[in-house]
């Protein structure tokens, strides 16, 4: 007993100060069976704390930029040029190549091209969709018309086929069938023009044919500083059909006029859109053809006469 009391006494001193803590059966315990006792005595270390939860705030994505649609406009003449010409090998243009990218017919035939490719038909293209395009307009195949392959001995025609003579008489007929039908109406809004353009000379400048044409009513007063007085108007039809605003109607007007004892001859092509007013109107030399095909091309003319 007293052995025993000896041994616990110096198991006591060699254990740390926090040990001493402990109650005697405790420290028993630890006598009898060390692995049970925690290393360093006491109760076991306390977990570590947890560590603070952190929220990830994730920035939100920008705005997409706005299509850049300004840079295909404001390009070169010939850049602009080259995507008519691209639009018209692709089958989706028929006007002028004049560079004008802002024309209705090449604003639809963009939008065209557009839709066929399953984006939105805006009628402008960013600098990607040009690229796209013109490469587009290289990769179309070329129409050719194949020579006939020889034969030794060529199969004669059958009588039954029309020639081309033939063919080309049908044609006119069925043209002069179309004009026949157009031509009264547009033959009354000829001679409107013309009622209001001897009504305007009758006036000595005043009345509502300089007011719609206002390159006539120069055109009257240039004639009349220079001395000339006006003498027969009469009209010529050149074109008539349908446009996008309506009915539209172009004339060469030829005007006689005197000067003293000389006569001579002037032509203008009157160009406008049938309605009172009469809508779009435009005065232009009859020798200006480029000028008087861009108006109608502006105006989406369907002519009833071709």
């Amino acid at each position: 007993m007293r052995r025993s009391t000896f041994a616990l006494f110096a198991l006591a001193a060699a254990l740390p100060v926090a040990a001493l803590a402990q109650s005697a059966g405790e420290v028993e315990r630890c006598f009898q069976n060390p692995a049970a006792c925690h290393q360093g005595g006491g109760a076991p270390p306390a977990a570590p704390p947890a560590a603070p939860s952190v929220t990830v705030t994730r920035p939100a994505h920008p705005a997409a930029p706005a299509p850049d649609y300004a840079t295909v406009l404001q390009g070169s003449e010939a850049e602009r040029k080259k995507i008519q010409e691209s639009l018209r090998t692709l089958d989706k243009y028929n006007g002028p190549i004049d560079g004008n990218l802002q024309s209705d017919a090449t604003q639809k035939a963009i939008g065209d091209w557009q839709k066929g490719r399953g984006t939105p038909p805006v009628g402008k293209l960013t600098p990607q969709e040009a690229q796209q395009l013109n490469a587009e307009a290289t990769r179309a195949p070329i129409r050719r018309i194949e020579p006939p392959t020889q034969t030794a001995t060529p199969t004669p025609l059958s009588p039954a086929a029309p020639s081309n003579a033939d063919a080309l008489k049908s044609l006119q007929a069925r043209l002069a069938e179309r004009r026949k039908a157009a031509e009264p109406k547009a033959e009354a809004a000829s001679q409107a023009l013309i009622r209001d353009l001897k009504a305007y000379v009758a006036a000595d400048g005043k009345g509502i044919a300089g007011e719609q044409f206002a390159a006539f009513a120069k055109w009257y007063a240039d004639n009349k500083a220079a001395g000339r007085a006006i003498g027969d108007i009469t009209p010529a039809i050149d074109d008539y059909g349908e446009a996008k605003a309506g009915a539209a109607v172009s004339s060469e007007i030829n005007f006689q006029t005197r000067q003293g004892d000389a006569t001579f001859s002037q032509c203008l092509m009157f160009a406008w859109i049938e309605g009172n007013p009469r809508k779009n109107p435009q005065v232009l030399s009859c020798d200006d053809v480029a000028a008087v095909e861009k108006w109608k091309t502006d105006q989406s003319l369907r002519s009833a006469w071709r």
